[in-house]
């Protein structure tokens, strides 16, 4: 499986002259991704995993995304100097969502979730002040981990406002398995543990597929085949001559389409680069800004290709921010490293995911229609 452009991406990466254009282009890139949007928030690129989940949630409500922005930025503003005033606007902002928004807050969840919408928000309240303490003290550990803290549960209040799910995948991938929601991956690896989340309202056939292949046990015992130091990591290639997974009911190469789905736009595009599709300055919802976004590799020119191999993005995101590289809209990104980041700086190739199993969400794996 080569991964198309991406040599060409490397070399480019590392001229000295490029590499300082990347950089300029990451600096300046507020003022090209300040247009508006209902899922991201303008400014720099969004470099934590985490809170890529949380933008791309298919959720309307207009506080939530407040409360969210205000604690997602205290981070932004920590490795800013320790830009203490700044912070404490935003945990002031926070407050007043709290306080003052509360029952908007409330109007996005189904009635069945209300009394569980209500105890976080009143977790969330009683987490304001710790953080607080922790702004006053100028503590740049105990805020960020507090900041962490409270995020976490915001995320589990927006989760509860999705209501069902957001768009129809197209009738000629009922063949595939569909992911119809997230799934938690925890994998044990030869070096420790890596947990991610898999993003099925983005990515349903691609997540889909991903899960199963896990459900299956395929990548147990496999070995990374391919590790670029400070770039990707990959791995799913079986034993044997095939370069994917067998479906052993059509005894057929299971292939996936590209996947992409752009912010603003209502359901995914398939089997097309964003480039084909003269799409330049789109980006995606789930972009290669993130350490250890997770993606589907694909062999040379065809972008419907793909099957089990899928690889790990390493480069350091700063220097590749959305929709500023040759990776956004040419490969399907259908997750995030959530955990073990630092297992991931330590694999290369040869070692072993020793086992793959889903934690969480495998109810919403809807099985293939084969006929």
């Amino acid at each position: 499986m080569q991964l198309q452009g991406f040599d060409r991406f490397k070399s480019w990466l590392k001229t000295g002259a490029t590499l300082l254009l990347m950089v300029a282009l990451s600096l300046g890139l507020s003022a090209a991704a300040s247009r508006p949007t209902t899922i991201m928030p303008a400014g720099n690129a969004i470099t934590d995993g985490k809170a890529l989940l949380r933008y791309s949630l298919p959720i309307d409500n207009a506080p939530v995304r407040d409360l969210q922005r205000s604690l997602e930025d205290i981070a932004t503003q920590l490795r800013a100097n320790r830009r203490w005033g700044a912070i404490a606007g935003d945990v002031k902002q926070a407050s007043w969502v709290l306080r003052d928004k509360e029952a908007a807050l409330l109007a996005s969840i189904p009635d069945a979730k209300q009394a569980e919408a209500q105890a976080l928000i009143a977790q969330i309240k009683e987490g304001i002040a710790p953080l607080q303490a922790a702004v006053e003290a100028k503590d740049k550990e105990q805020t960020f981990q507090k900041r962490t803290e409270l995020l976490d549960l915001v995320g589990q209040l927006e989760e509860g406002m999705v209501k069902g799910f957001p768009f129809e995948v197209p009738t000629a991938y009922n063949n595939l398995p569909q992911l119809k929601g997230r799934a938690t991956i925890e994998f044990t690896t030869s070096k420790g543990k890596i947990t991610a989340i898999v993003d099925g309202y983005s990515a349903p056939v691609t997540a889909g597929n991903f899960v199963d292949l896990v459900k299956r046990g395929f990548y147990n015992d496999l070995p990374f085949t391919r590790s670029e130091e400070s770039y990707v990591l990959q791995i799913g290639d079986p034993p044997g001559e095939d370069v994917g997974f067998m479906d052993p009911k059509t005894k057929k190469y299971r292939a996936i389409p590209l996947e992409v789905l752009v912010q603003g736009d209502e359901a995914p595009t398939y089997e097309i680069t964003l480039e084909d599709a003269g799409r330049y300055k789109d980006q995606p919802v789930l972009p290669f800004s993130s350490y250890g976004a997770l993606a589907m590799a694909r062999p040379g020119e065809d972008p419907n290709g793909g099957s089990s191999q899928f690889f790990f993005f390493l480069f350091e995101p700063e220097l590749t921010p959305a929709g500023r590289n040759l990776l956004d809209g040419r490969y399907s990104v259908f997750g995030y490293v959530i955990e073990g980041k630092d297992v991931l700086e330590q694999l290369r190739a040869g070692d072993k995911i020793e086992s793959a199993k889903v934690v969480q969400g495998l109810e919403d794996l809807v099985e293939p229609n084969v006929a």
